[in-house]
């Protein structure tokens, strides 16, 4: 039995037989914390119920503290019996059914259903065991399941496991489990960004998160191309700069995480720090491992002392700009990984901003020679790992690739250039030749430094690519990849918000989250209650619980590129509006200006807009609407034929309309 996977493993029969000391004491032995008081009487009570609930029965398998990686949680028990497994969260004490504690024991059973492959075709039943809780009349006869299997979490207390036990498995015989193979089946896990990070912090490596199957790269593979370019670097005392690009949902900040992480603490005197120009994501992340760390800190840190920790190795790139800029002095950090390096600042964009907003006067560097200057000041060796995303550039004044080896070239052909195999594509190059890009530079080109393969959407790695070909109007590729997504991923369309809504709600379980996306220029979706002009709050939107209306499960607020780009929820609505219209075969491109749309004629606020969209269109996990109104003939800023072309388009393509 592959160890470390459960504190305590038996048969029904031998956990009977199994004096209660005995079981408590593997339950501690294998506890990776101090035991403290509350969790032992929390075992005892949970022992003491369960030999009592489970004395007939005379098969079945017992598992105590069951590990799931992704959620960095333990299931309190699981219970094999009759073919089905059983997912028991017990409530010791607790004398009513707690909401959360419902959502907790679903997520539980819906995480194992989906990412362990021994529970991908059985039957997996939640039960929240409040031990002095009421009997809850529970639907005996109908016993809900969701489609794939999963059951509607059962609610019992300390004196009815045992009748439900036995009803469900008499109702739904199932074919046998072999339990030892069930708790050693690949666990094979795409984790959100925000889940990703908390497990990573808290010491699991990012082979344990990430799928290893053949549908999806190995992001191990990447770090480990990324680990060997520092420490030879380190070796030869070189500077080097490295370029790591994937599509959207590949893992490219995951991998960053993963390797600052690594290298901040065991590496110590490397200083490795992940840095980005994106707000939201930077401010959502380390407030998500502040929040993780007080709750699980073992030596009850203060929120304040949490920030502190996560700051030292996740910061804003601007900051650290700023710092080092006043400091001449060469960094503390010798390792920098920037996330969503395309985005950096031009020249004009960066001088613009020193000149008024920090009042210094003819700043003459864009923002990736400034960064590049700044670690060049070490006088042995260093290393930048720049995360690229292909078409995702969003906003004036981001460079995009171009820009970081024009600054090489400009004073910095030193320093030696690590390229994935795939950077030449033009989502990446604008449409420039990479070698005039590189000029006289020296570089290798690494396969190892691309992830071609979405893991955001764990139903389907389809998702960007079906994205891509519908912004760059490829119908056929889109009707083909449409339809290898029929029944993994669903993407459909309505003309109605409020059934867009309905539709989050009936297909989020548990803490899915849901929420409701736009493009910042969607100035006209104000009749529909969609305000793209009012700032969201990231850290509450992305993180808070259902009952906060600041959250995205409220459905009152909207998300725009900004806010997003870097995360993700699990389903999603983009609400279209007349921005980016489709008329004539191709993509139109306006923007709202007093009281009326006006034509965007420049190519490169073009691509802007076109990337939101692309943005917002990848940003599910599981699942995705569009709502395209019917616009208001009596509204000329909202006349119908501006999402008519838009609405017929995606129905040719086979989007179906609920």
């Amino acid at each position: 039995m592959i160890m470390g996977r459960s504190y305590y493993s038996q048969s029904i029969s031998h956990f009977l037989a199994d004096d209660d000391k005995a079981v408590l004491g593997e339950l501690a032995n294998n506890h990776e914390f101090d035991l403290e008081e509350q969790q032992k009487n929390a075992w005892i009570k949970q022992i003491e119920v369960l030999k009592e609930e489970l004395n007939e029965f005379n098969s079945g398998h017992v598992i105590f503290e069951y590990t799931i990686p992704r959620m960095g949680k333990r299931v309190d028990t699981i219970i094999i019996y009759s073919g089905i497994v059983f997912v028991l969260e017990f409530k010791v004490g607790a004398d009513k059914y707690d909401s959360n504690a419902i959502d907790q024991v679903l997520d539980y059973s819906i995480d194992l259903k989906n990412f362990q492959e021994g529970s991908h075709s059985i039957k997996l039943v939640p039960v929240l065991v409040a031990t002095n809780a009421p009997d809850r009349n529970n639907d005996y006869n109908k016993y809900p399941q969701y489609d794939d299997g999963v059951f509607k979490p059962i609610l019992c207390n300390s004196h009815n496991i045992k009748g439900t036990l036995n009803r469900i498995s008499s109702r739904y015989t199932s074919d046998f489990i072999n339990p030892i193979e069930w708790e050693n089946s690949k666990y094979k896990p795409t984790p959100s960004i925000i889940e990703a990070a908390q497990t990573l912090y808290h010491g699991h490596s990012v082979k344990e998160i990430s799928r290893s199957d053949s549908g999806a790269i190995n992001l191990s593979e990447t770090a480990d191309a990324i680990n060997k370019i520092i420490n030879t670097s380190k070796e030869q005392y070189r500077k080097s700069i490295c370029f790591v690009t994937g599509v959207p949902g590949a893992g490219k900040t995951l991998a960053g995480l993963n390797l600052a992480n690594e290298r901040h603490k065991f590496i110590e005197e490397e200083h490795a720090v992940f840095l980005s120009g994106n707000g939201p994501l930077v401010n959502v992340l380390q407030e998500a491992l502040a929040r993780n760390d007080v709750e699980n800190s073992a030596e009850k840190i203060t929120k304040k002392t949490a920030l502190r920790k996560v700051k030292s190795f996740i910061q804003n790139i601007h900051n650290f700009r700023d710092e080092y800029l006043e400091d001449k002095n060469a960094p503390v950090e010798k390792v920098v990984v920037f996330d969503e390096a395309q985005r950096a600042w031009t020249q004009k964009q960066i001088s613009s901003f020193m000149q008024i907003k920090k009042g210094v006067p003819g700043f003459s560097m864009s923002e990736p020679e400034c960064l590049i200057d700044i670690m060049d000041r070490h006088e042995d060796w260093t290393v930048i790992i720049c995360l690229i995303g292909g078409g995702q550039e969003i906003n004036t004044g981001e460079a995009g690739l171009p820009e970081w080896f024009s600054a090489l070239k400009k004073q910095y052909s030193h320093w030696h250039v690590y390229l994935s195999t795939k950077i030449s594509d033009i989502e990446y190059t604008r449409g420039t030749d990479i070698r005039k890009l590189l000029g006289n530079l020296n570089y290798d080109s690494i396969e190892d430094l691309h992830l071609s393969t979405s893991i955001r959407s764990f139903r389907s790695e389809k998702v960007s690519k079906l994205i891509k070909s519908i912004l760059d109007c490829d119908n056929e590729e889109a009707k083909y990849l449409l339809s290898k997504l029929e029944g993994k991923y669903p993407i459909l369309l309505t003309r109605d918000i409020e059934k867009a809504k309905k539709w989050l709600k009936e297909n989020a379980r548990g803490t899915e989250r849901i929420g409701i996306t736009a493009s910042s220029g969607a100035l006209r979706l104000q009749p529909y209650g969609i305000y793209v002009q009012i700032n969201i709050d990231a850290k509450n939107w992305f993180l808070n619980s259902k009952d906060d209306i600041r959250s995205s499960f409220s459905l009152e607020y909207t998300a725009t590129e900004f806010d997003i780009q870097g995360l993700e929820l699990d389903w999603i609505c983009v609400a279209w509006d007349a921005d980016l219209r489709f008329n004539n075969n191709e993509w139109s491109y306006k923007t709202f200006r007093g009281s009326d749309w006006q034509n965007i004629n420049s190519e490169e606020r073009m691509i802007y807009l076109k990337n939101a969209y692309r943005v917002l269109l990848t940003r599910a996990r599981q699942g995705l609407i569009i709502f395209i109104p019917k616009g208001e003939g009596t509204d000329t800023t909202r006349n119908p034929e501006f999402y008519n072309g838009t609405y017929k388009y995606f129905r040719e393509l086979g989007i179906k309309e609920i």
